[in-house]
């Protein structure tokens, strides 16, 4: 198939999240889409172990990574871009909505380090936009509603739908986030659905639906339409925005959500360092209402 790539997945069960090696047979040039670093939250200890066999997986295939993508700011690993970038040179981009979502959580973590427009990644991507990778064509589709600066890749006749979309049997992203919206998030699945019914979609996350024994995380436009339990064909907008409202309601929040945040609305870089050259991630407290012993 012409502008067909090539793509390599690996899953990391303690975020349960996939990054995508996605390259052009042609050149053999590639990009690595949504990296992991590894974090223990207890010790605060980092490693690069997951993203070190993605890195080797593409020296033994002989591709060239030329870029890092990510679909947005995750709230659930910490992006290993800059890992990626010291080693190949690759660029970094992400939706040019960043700065929305850096302007709210740099409020949050009073960061005054943090742009708030998105300067710190190499590429800011638009709605509609192209670019290459190698012979490939990679459109942009902004797919808000998880957060407002998500997108998509659509790569030939993949598409790499971030947090979006989960599994048929598992549904679709939250959407209780700082600038999450249900609404949204339904108009960008609809998009997302009136592709043509082959195309191949590839989610970010999979968490094993009950009765499934395999974690899994490519399906098709059609499966989706058929069978995805929250927004299958039929289920109209106002159902589906009800439903995620009630759902969020009741989940808790993402285990790094804020070690995720503070570190990827920088591109991946940790804090600058203080005084003892250390570097720091703040966790703001919020006491109980009326606490009069603080």
């Amino acid at each position: 198939m012409v502008n067909s790539p090539v793509i390599k997945s690996f899953f990391d069960e303690q975020t349960f999240t996939v990054t995508y090696l996605v390259g052009d047979p042609a050149t053999k040039e590639a990009a690595i889409i949504d990296p992991v670093l590894d974090f223990d939250l207890s010790s605060g200890t980092l490693s690069t172990a997951s993203v070190e066999a993605v890195l080797a997986a593409a020296k033994d295939g002989g591709w060239t990574i030329s870029r890092v993508l990510e679909t947005h700011a995750h709230a659930d690993h910490l992006s290993a871009a800059p890992v990626i970038k010291a080693r190949t040179g690759a660029r970094v981009g992400i939706g040019a909505g960043i700065g929305v979502v850096q302007q709210v959580f740099a409020k949050l973590f009073n960061t005054p380090d943090i742009s708030g427009t998105g300067a710190e990644f190499d590429d800011l991507f638009a709605d509609g936009e192209t670019f290459q990778i190698g012979e490939l064509t990679v459109e942009v589709l902004h797919t808000p509603g998880h957060t407002p600066a998500c997108i998509s890749y659509r790569i030939g006749n993949a598409v790499f739908v971030g947090d979006t979309l989960f599994m048929p049997d598992y549904g679709t992203a939250r959407a209780d986030f700082p600038g999450g919206d249900a609404t949204a998030l339904y108009r960008s699945i609809q998009r997302i659905l009136a592709l043509p019914p082959k195309t191949r979609l590839y989610m970010c996350h999979d968490y094993k639906a009950p009765g499934r024994d395999i974690f899994a995380w490519e399906t098709t436009i059609a499966e989706e339409r058929a069978h995805n339990v929250h927004v299958h064909d039929g289920v109209d907008e106002a159902a589906f925005v009800t439903m995620r409202q009630d759902r969020d309601k009741g989940l808790a929040a993402p285990r790094l959500l804020l070690p995720s945040i503070q570190v990827n609305i920088r591109a991946g870089h940790l804090p600058p360092p203080e005084a003892n050259a250390v570097h720091y991630l703040k966790l703001p407290i919020r006491p109980p209402e009326g606490a009069d012993w603080m």
